[in-house]
């Protein structure tokens, strides 16, 4: 089968894409044969060796996939040959068959292409699991988004609204904003300028934001420190500024506020069975249409580097994905 190969650390003109071996189900496995495989900013990192978690060379690359399940291995109850599923395999989804443990396994509705499979998983429960259990959001609540056109961003802007918060989606252009709105946010805030704690205080009456949902860290980490309501939580998410920022703990004791880490890994690890209820009830959204995933590019497999380039050139506008077969 083809995959994508990562044999060195570096940009993305370092993969390789090779001929390797078929993989083997083991027990409690399957064989997912690809259709569709997302990406997402961690992916960029880890073949920079820049990821908190890095496989042994050489490895593929890719954590969620759309397809149908070709093979099982032994004891794998409650799927079969043929089955439509999304897929976390945590590795190997940059491939034309990936092995995927049952606990990465969920089959699609049947309106559910394979692209949104791909892209559904990791964004909706990452942003769920940061907005219900990890800030408590409220309705009626202030919500800024940062970097709200990007796949997790997005996701959290249409889960806000859905939990009836007033909704602030933040990105650094307009054309972004632009995108964003379709989702029908409360406000927009074009933080291109550096001004993000002057533009949040003007739009909340000085009070600053109740929950603040930040992806980006760097400078407007710093500034979210600033603008943030009396008991407010701001979510840490990721650092796609490429910045991991120092929290000021003057500024917490001053404002009452409290910085929540976010690692969907770690949650689902640590807390099976809570994530496997939100991972039910995001599904049971789309099902009644609540839910409106956008998948704006899809690159064939052998454009990967064009794909993982709308990441490292910060171009991200919902979800990206690579079209391995064709439905």
């Amino acid at each position: 089968m083809k995959a994508i190969l990562c044999e060195s650390f570096g940009p993305p003109e370092n993969l390789v894409l090779k001929e390797i071996d078929n993989p083997v189900a083991g027990d409690d496995e399957a064989i997912v044969e690809v259709y569709a495989a997302s990406l997402n900013f961690p992916d960029g990192l880890q073949i920079q060796g820049k990821y908190q978690f890095q496989p042994p060379m050489p490895f593929t690359p890719g954590s969620e996939v759309g397809g149908i399940i070709k093979s099982v291995g032994p004891g794998l109850k409650g799927f079969e040959a043929g089955d439509r599923v999304m897929a976390i395999p945590g590795l190997g989804g940059l491939a034309e068959q990936v092995v995927v443990k049952a606990a990465g396994l969920r089959k699609i509705p049947t309106n559910m292409d394979f692209k949104t499979a791909a892209g559904f998983a990791m964004v909706y429960t990452t942003s769920y699991y940061a907005l219900k259990q990890r800030a408590r959001l409220q309705a009626g609540e202030t919500l800024l988004v940062l970097g709200a056109s990007g796949g997790v961003g997005l996701a959290a802007v249409e889960l806000g609204k859905l939990m009836g918060a007033r909704v602030i989606a933040a990105a650094s252009t307009d054309e972004k904003l632009e995108f964003v709105n379709q989702l029908q946010p409360d406000e927009l805030l074009n933080y291109g300028d550096g001004e993000l704690k002057e533009k949040v205080k003007a739009l909340t009456d000085g009070r600053g934001a109740d929950v603040i949902y930040d992806p980006v860290g760097g400078d407007l980490f710093d500034q979210s420190c600033r603008c943030i309501n009396w008991n407010g939580r701001l979510l840490v998410i990721g650092f796609t500024s490429g910045r991991i920022p120092a929290y000021k703990a003057n500024l917490a004791l001053l404002k009452g506020s409290s910085m929540v880490g976010v690692f969907l890994g770690r949650f689902r690890q640590e807390e099976p069975d809570t994530y496997e209820r939100n991972f039910t009830e995001l599904l049971k959204l789309y099902d009644e249409d609540k839910l409106r995933p956008i998948i704006t590019q899809s690159f064939p497999l052998s454009e990967y580097v064009a794909a993982f380039e709308v990441f490292t050139e910060r171009r991200v506008m919902g979800k990206v994905t690579l079209e391995i077969k064709s439905e």
